[in-house]
């Protein structure tokens, strides 16, 4: 039956990649690739060139992406790490075809009720930069994604955070509700000491909202590449081979982790006693992972080894008593890059096979010297460089596996004085983290704030794309497929039944019906022609090959005003494909229904929570049942006899 569950489910997901999330402006010649693992070929199943300029991302605007309008913390206090506030207006589509994510000096103010201290908090955020995210739209399990970028800042000053990754769709990136003991779960075994911290656990034998008994699931984390800033003094400490700002980290981040004797920050993994001359044990073994495997300039990353997630604190936004307590650990390494990744397009790659026996596998484009070193140079190298690789069994050390969950992209740039900004600020230095405060300047990297003001400061991305392939004995791990609610690892009746932890807290969530708005705004733009509606002004540039373009702006009649009273003006319209308020994106989709859909349409009553009642239990209830049904029955017989004789009784002798 599991067997013939699982073959349905893969017929079913690999429905999904017949070109609903493709953008018709990739190139044909990109729309297969070949795996540098398996050396098979992988087909395109989804894109974004970013080719339309004035594209937007704010909630509703396009079916892809959503930028997010939130503070990076739940929180929302000031203190805890990041000091900007996302905003949608912070990502945009240029002119020469770039998605752009930008990060600002400006203030975003509001008032924080705390509910410990019972009163209102004011709140300032100094910096303001770009989340975009594909949550709860495109999902993806397994397969190769690759992303063309630029980072943002400059190479040499700490402070900017850019990060390129994946995390599973049961968790909303900043959303701390969604992702507590959930963040970054991969275990699908019960252990009951462990059942606890884990949310989803493979003990639960009714995980409710559709999801599936006895599965453990999570919000896995996979990071492409985050970007780590700052001063060239040389290679850091423990970097084998060496690695100096600036550097880029591949990390699987998992639990359940290592729970004792664990390698010590700033330090490789000790993987072998050492005994002095005299005989005494100077250095014992530790825990950690074997099997890593780095090429190129990549070194293990000695500086993290993962989060404890102990127990809360009063004022916290989530909770976690002392049964709830969990290691996650961070196996990661950094790959050495250079000053024109910040100037010049390079490509990374990740290949993902996911689940029991799959592996993660890195791939950077640098100029190869030999199997072992290499260089990032000018953006031009067309050498792929095998930089970092995890495979399924090096997990076995916890139990863990390699994700299998249905996992979402995000883009962004965060500002946290957690990374890559001072660790140590002289003696009398205010720790505040304003660049406008002439006072806050020792807490900054000399020149961030220059950085800051005089130049423009984002993160550029000429392309994404995700391959897969329907030859699943091609591959390590199981089938990939496409879509955030697949039959085997569904998701969307789990966030349906728990959208308050998916939705913005206050102030900024008082007008959200949801964590999402229920449809894309199809049209409605103001515009003053049709080339703001992405179309063709007839005049001034004749259509080719019969192309009108996108949409049309339109004469239309609409609300305006605190009375509500009509107004004559433009308004786009989009043509078939087209969507968003300016009829600038494609309107890109799941080909097939996600096990919620299915479920409402055909098993209304199959995914109700159900008891577990003993066999004579049952066995007792069916009897009396059937007995009941059975002298109900015979009584009605009976009292129609009744009727016929009483009948007969009283028709007249003629």
């Amino acid at each position: 039956m599991a067997i013939q569950s699982y073959l349905i489910t893969a017929i079913f997901l690999f429905g999904a990649v017949q070109g609903g999330w493709i953008d018709p402006d990739t190139p044909q010649d990109k729309r297969t690739t070949m795996s540098l693992i398996d050396g098979t070929e992988y087909k395109l199943v989804m894109s974004d060139e970013f080719n339309v300029p004035g594209r937007t991302f704010k909630d509703g605007h396009d079916p892809t992406w959503t930028a997010l309008d939130k503070s990076d913390d739940d929180s929302s206090a000031a203190g805890g790490g990041s000091l900007h506030f996302y905003n949608s207006s912070m990502v945009s589509t240029t002119e020469d075809g770039y998605l752009e994510i930008r990060s600002v000096i400006g203030n975003t103010e509001w008032n924080h009720y705390d509910i410990i201290n019972r009163k209102n908090k004011h709140v300032v955020k100094n910096f303001k930069s770009g989340m975009v995210q594909s949550w709860n739209k495109f999902c993806f399990t397994g397969g190769i994604v690759e992303v063309d970028v630029i980072f943002p800042g400059d190479p040499y000053i700490g402070g900017l955070w850019p990060a390129i990754w994946l995390l599973g769709n049961l968790g909303r990136s900043t959303y701390e509700a969604s992702t507590n003991n959930i963040w970054p779960w991969s275990f699908d075994k019960c252990d009951r000491k462990l059942q606890e911290a884990q949310a989803l656990s493979a003990c639960n034998a009714q995980n409710h909202y559709g999801l599936n008994p006895h599965q453990g699931r999570g919000a896995t984390e996979i990071d492409l590449i985050e970007v780590m800033t700052g001063k060239d003094d040389g290679p850091l400490p423990s970097t084998e081979p060496g690695v100096s700002y600036p550097y880029a980290d591949f990390t699987l981040q998992v639990a359940p982790g290592v729970p004792d004797n664990r390698p010590q920050s700033g330090s490789q993994p000790v993987r072998h006693d050492t005994i002095t001359k005299s005989g005494f044990t100077e250095y014992v073994a530790q825990t950690w992972y074997e099997g890593l495997k780095v090429q190129g300039n990549t070194t293990l990353n000695p500086f993290f080894y993962g989060t404890y997630l102990g127990e809360t604190k009063p004022e916290e936004p989530v909770h976690r008593n002392k049964n709830q307590v969990f290691q996650a650990d961070a196996i990661g390494a950094m790959h050495q890059l250079t000053p024109s990744n910040f100037h010049t397009m390079h490509t990374f790659r990740l290949e993902w096979q996911p689940g029991p026996g799959g592996r993660l596998d890195w791939f950077a484009k640098d100029y190869r010297i030999n199997s072992t070193y290499s260089i990032t140079g000018d953006g031009n190298g067309q050498d792929w460089v095998h930089a970092y690789s995890i495979k399924d069994k090096s997990l076995n050390l916890t139990g863990a596996q390699i994700p299998i969950e249905p996992s979402y992209l995000i883009m962004n740039t965060g500002i946290s004085s957690t990374w890559g900004f001072p660790y140590d600020t002289p003696p009398g230095c205010a720790k505040c983290y304003d660049c406008e405060n002439v006072t806050c300047a020792c807490s900054f990297h000399p020149g961030f704030c220059n950085m800051m003001k005089q130049s423009r400061v984002a993160m550029y991305i000429d392309h994404v794309r995700v391959y897969q392939t329907q030859n699943h004995s091609a591959h390590v791990g199981r089938p990939h497929s496409v879509g955030c609610d697949p039959l085997e690892y569904p998701t969307r009746e789990y966030i349906k039944g728990n959208e308050y932890r998916y939705v913005r807290p206050p102030p900024f969530g008082y007008d959200d019906n949801g964590p999402l708005k229920k449809e894309i705004q199809n049209g409605g733009g103001h515009c003053m022609n049709n080339i703001d509606c992405g179309g063709v002004d007839d005049e001034k540039t004749p259509q080719k090959n019969n192309d009108k373009g996108k949409g049309q702006c339109i004469e239309a009649q609409y609300y305006k005003g605190f009375f509500k009273s009509y107004v004559k003006g433009g308004r786009c319209k989009c043509f078939d494909g087209y969507t968003g308020p300016f009829c600038l994106s494609v309107d890109k989709y799941d080909d097939d229904l996600g096990a919620m859909e299915l479920r409402s349409k055909t098993q209304l009553f199959k995914n109700l929570p159900y008891p577990t009642l003993p066999i004579e239990f049952i066995t007792t209830i069916s009897f009396l049942m059937i007995g009941t049904i059975i002298f109900a029955f015979l009584h009605v017989i009976r009292k129609q006899r009744e009727l016929r004789t009483l009948h007969y009784q009283k028709i007249p002798n003629l």
